[in-house]
């Protein structure tokens, strides 16, 4: 039995097997309807959730089965003291497998020590989002045709974004990717990225404050938010706001086929007239989740037992 709980838990062979069955469902759905049959997803969401916890139901659903679960700990047994471990318990007669979100740092992987069902970390804390990485390589492979070979600037909040953590540790797995972190003194990456992730990697890197320094460069620019709490006073916040937001006019400098993406929500740091330009993909990024969700449920059910490669008593 595999579990999902960190984007590394997927070999870059079996990555790349996800992936491409994520394009055989997104461009024949019908193929996939029934393959579900009779099995039942449990959403686990300790902390609210829009995109991710209906993603996972729409993947469901779409290939046949049902769901079940709850969207917030208080509508649960938590809210009694249950643990982690006792939760799962229960749900693995319950359910053939489940997505669980929670707000504590390896909750999902405590539960995966106790389930026996698979379980696919849905967001635990600022930890991980394995689901939301795969879904970024899935839109960047859809638009850029390769995951090799290109420059791809991060933008906004770099050291707080679990988006941007996963999504670094997974692409220092490709070939010859150069990094550019966009972002203010305040929000860089962690140190520990850098000299744990990327610089043994040996990819090229940079950090720089300001998009325009960089936008006819980059392949690929992956938005997140500046968050006002982040920083600890209001002068600086609003002395480099909107050196984050993408607007037309910066949007203008980038390459012709330039693809932006954002793990959403955005609040303002794409104007919603970049929503209009071809290169704004973060809906159609959004949308792919489904699919990638979708084959990674059958994958881990060993209904496309091809995907994933056997390891004897593997934990992940």
């Amino acid at each position: 039995m595999r579990h999902l709980i960190d984007p590394l838990d997927l070999n870059l062979e079996e990555t790349g097997r996800l992936l491409e069955l994520a394009g055989k469902i997104l461009a024949d759905p019908a193929a996939y309807a029934h393959r579900c049959d009779g099995r039942i997803l449990a959403t686990l969401f300790f902390e609210p959730s829009t995109r991710t916890r209906l993603s996972f139901e729409s993947a469901m659903l779409r290939l046949g089965g049902q769901v079940l679960g709850f969207s917030n700990a208080q509508s649960s047994s938590a809210a009694k003291g249950e643990s982690v471990a006792d939760t799962i318990r229960m749900i693995s007669g319950y359910a053939d497998i489940t997505a669980m979100r929670h707000f504590k740092e390896g909750a999902p992987l405590v539960a995966a020590r106790y389930a026996k069902i698979p379980v696919i970390n849905a967001g635990d804390g600022g930890h991980q989002h394995p689901t939301q990485t795969l879904t970024d390589l899935f839109m960047i492979l859809r638009s850029r045709g390769s995951i090799d070979s290109l420059t791809i600037g991060l933008c906004g909040d770099l050291k707080f974004g679990r988006t941007v953590h996963s999504l670094i540790k997974a692409l220092v797995r490709y070939k010859n990717v150069r990094f550019v972190f966009i972002s203010p003194e305040e929000l860089r990456t962690p140190g520990y990225i850098l000299k744990e992730v990327v610089e043994p990697s040996g990819h090229s890197w940079q950090e720089v404050r300001r998009m325009e320094e960089v936008m006819p460069e980059l392949d690929v620019l992956y938005m997140t938010r500046v968050q006002r709490e982040r920083f600890f006073n209001e002068e600086d916040y609003v002395r480099l706001k909107d050196s984050y937001i993408l607007t037309p006019e910066k949007l203008a400098m980038g390459k012709k086929d330039l693809a932006v993406l954002h793990p959403l929500p955005r609040v303002n740091e794409i104007h919603k007239q970049v929503d209009q330009d071809p290169r704004a993909l973060y809906f159609e990024q959004a949308r792919g989740g489904v699919f990638v969700r979708m084959a990674l449920i059958l994958a881990l059910l060993g209904l496309e037992p091809q995907i994933l490669d056997k390891k004897e008593g593997t934990l992940c």
